[in-house]
């Protein structure tokens, strides 16, 4: 091998070298970015009827009109077993043995009666959202999946009435579907 052609070869691997180096630099930035994607929430709040309608007397009707209703976005069934669902002041309830199918929804009343696949309920004997009030849906880890807030003055207008901002944008009217058959549930703290 010449001189020239041994200083050829070792111009061209650096250039290869070089190149390579530019190259992973550039392609850093954007698989970077690619984990910076915004969290989307496989199980969303959909929809809030905090204020039961007709007369308010405390009742387990009355306190079964009150519930969160959750839907599963992703075309896989969610496990949410040790999730819970709260309010602005804590009262929490954990989903215990309860998994949400692909595309569905399901009701969390407040009052007491018996779990289905598409209504869950916390047995409780009192109200637990108020007309200004959060509710947060945490994972089993802990963290925050979905929170909606109503009740409050924001973006220049009230927005007291029984559907939050969210259902605004989108809100699926779902009959009762009661099971027969018992699918999981849970308890409240």
């Amino acid at each position: 091998m010449s001189v020239s052609a041994s200083v050829t070869t070792r111009r061209l691997a650096a250039a290869v070298l070089t190149a390579g180096t530019l190259v992973g630099t550039v392609a850093l930035p954007a698989s970077a970015a690619d984990h910076a994607r915004p969290y989307r929430p496989q199980v969303e709040i959909t929809h809030v009827q905090y204020d039961t309608p007709g007369r308010d007397d405390r009742s387990n009707r009355s306190l079964n009109s009150q519930w969160v209703e959750l839907t599963n976005t992703t075309r896989h069934s969610v496990n949410m077993d040790g999730w819970t669902l709260s309010d602005r002041e804590g009262r929490t309830y954990t989903f215990h043995h309860y998994r949400l199918d692909r595309r569905a929804t399901v009701r969390v009343h407040t009052g007491v009666g018996r779990d289905s696949r598409r209504d869950l309920f916390q047995d409780r004997h009192h109200v637990v959202w108020d007309r200004r009030d959060t509710a947060t849906l945490r994972n089993d880890d802990g963290r925050v999946v979905d929170s909606v807030s109503w009740g409050g003055e924001r973006h220049g207008h009230r927005s007291d009435d029984r559907r939050t901002d969210r259902d605004n944008r989108r809100h699926d009217d779902h009959r009762d579907d009661r099971d027969s058959r018992r699918h999981g549930g849970g308890h409240h703290d």
